[in-house]
């Protein structure tokens, strides 16, 4: 196969959750020992950190893997779902797996994959592994896809576990309550390897706690150890202010990763670069300010508060759960503008009797779709959203929903576009914005 034959036959012959749903997530790891074992064990083969959370884990893991790749680590990272390309789910040192890799792992490995009948996630799991120690990474920062304790990176043993928060998304499969799902991300934790979780919330602290000491894990939580202070925005850069609650610690950072959520995120990330500090990593001050200045050029990361245009705004953003919307909005009531326009999406599984409460009713809605049977459709979503208070249009294609909203602004005006990573993804697209 070439690449292209590849990923089509990826696509075409395996189940995918994001486009199929729960019917395509596999409930134990069977598949992805299989696969591995066939090829070798490559996840023995590397050293790991592992992320699991509910929201911030993409961005944690870009942050960390930034911050390893400027102090000189050649670094792996994987991640889920892609935006505009495949091979963004698998890098090293921010550059995209070759296309010759992904054609020749797939072309090896048919009969096997025929065999094993995995989910498409189980192979690109494999894939990823193999390509990592193959190409003799120092470090790979491994982010889960859904879950943790049955999501099919739970197969490593990762020198540190980091898991960002808790909140409610696939609860149709992680549980309806967050000491359920906080239960399923504690699945990550290994005996002896430490634990950073991001925030302590009072509601399922206790479970981490629980999970550490079963498994004679050092267990911080980073909100305990460092406040966080914005200072304010410019030219394309979120600066904040660290202050360890334990020291004098003090240091101030510019992020390009503006959105203000990411005030959440960081002291995870400081705490995890402590952590490996500890393990024997050279990891400076400096080195980690560079990283968090540079994460998109490092990492290739899209799609996390990003400026797509200025004149009018236009701003898109992943989240895509109920906390991810209440970040969301948090952001868009610190601009001004004139007018709001929201180009929405969503896929059927979200809750959106809680989410679409949140959403203000004076905006323009540009109601659309993916191409995905996992999508809810335009017309649904604007048929629930009408009972909101919700007003806006019908578009079958998030194209033209953005082009619609891109006629209908002023250049004083704000365009956000979100709902789905999918969403986020045809809009760049839709934009030219390419991998």
């Amino acid at each position: 196969m070439n690449y292209e034959e590849a990923v089509d036959y990826l696509y075409a012959r395996l189940p995918m959750f994001t486009r199929d749903g729960a019917s395509a997530f596999k409930k134990d790891l069977t598949n992805t020992y299989r696969l591995c074992e066939a090829i070798g064990n490559p996840q023995n083969r590397f050293k790991c950190i592992h992320i699991a959370g509910t929201n911030g884990k993409g961005s944690t893991s870009h942050m960390l893997a930034a911050s390893l790749q400027a102090a000189g680590y050649k670094t792996g990272l994987y991640t889920s779902p892609h935006l505009l390309d495949f091979r963004e789910r698998i890098r090293i040192n921010g550059s995209m797996i070759p296309r010759d890799a992904v054609a020749d792992f797939v072309s090896a490995n048919q009969s096997l994959i025929e065999i094993i009948q995995p989910s498409f996630f189980e192979v690109t799991v494999a894939m990823a592994f193999s390509y990592f120690a193959e190409e003799q990474v120092d470090i790979v920062v491994v982010e889960t896809g859904l879950g943790g304790r049955l999501d099919s990176t739970n197969i490593v043993m990762p020198l540190l576990s980091v898991i960002t928060n808790i909140g409610y998304d696939h609860t149709h499969m992680l549980g309806n309550t967050l000491q359920e799902i906080a239960m399923e991300k504690a699945g990550i934790i290994k005996p002896g390897v430490p634990v950073v979780v991001g925030e302590w919330q009072q509601d399922v602290a206790d479970i981490f706690k629980r999970f550490a000491v079963e498994n004679g894990s050092s267990l911080v939580f980073a909100s305990d150890q460092w406040q966080i202070d914005a200072i304010g925005k410019d030219s394309g850069l979120l600066h904040l202010k660290t202050l360890h609650r334990y020291s004098d610690d003090e240091r101030t950072y510019a992020l390009d990763l503006t959105g203000s959520y990411q005030a959440k995120n960081l002291p995870g990330v400081l705490c995890a670069v402590d952590e490996l500090r500890k393990q024997g990593f050279s990891i400076s001050d400096t080195t980690v300010q560079y990283a968090l200045k540079h994460v998109q050029r490092l990492t290739g990361l899209m799609g996390r508060w990003q400026t797509l245009s200025t004149d009018p705004l236009i701003i898109c953003d992943t989240g895509h759960n109920i906390d991810g919307w209440r970040e969301v909005l948090a952001n868009i009531a610190a601009i001004a503008y004139h007018e709001l326009h929201i180009v929405i999406g969503v896929m059927r599984d979200k809750d959106l009797e809680q989410m679409l409460p949140l959403l203000p009713r004076d905006t323009h809605y540009y109601f659309c779709q993916v191409d995905m049977p996992r999508a809810l459709p335009a017309a649904e979503l604007h048929e629930i959203a009408t009972h909101f208070g919700l007003q806006g249009e019908v578009f079958d294609r998030v194209s033209d929903a953005v082009m619609a909203a891109r006629e209908s602004a002023l250049s004083s005006d704000l365009i956000f576009i979100g709902g789905s990573t999918f969403i986020v993804a045809d809009a760049l697209l839709a934009m030219g914005f390419s991998a």
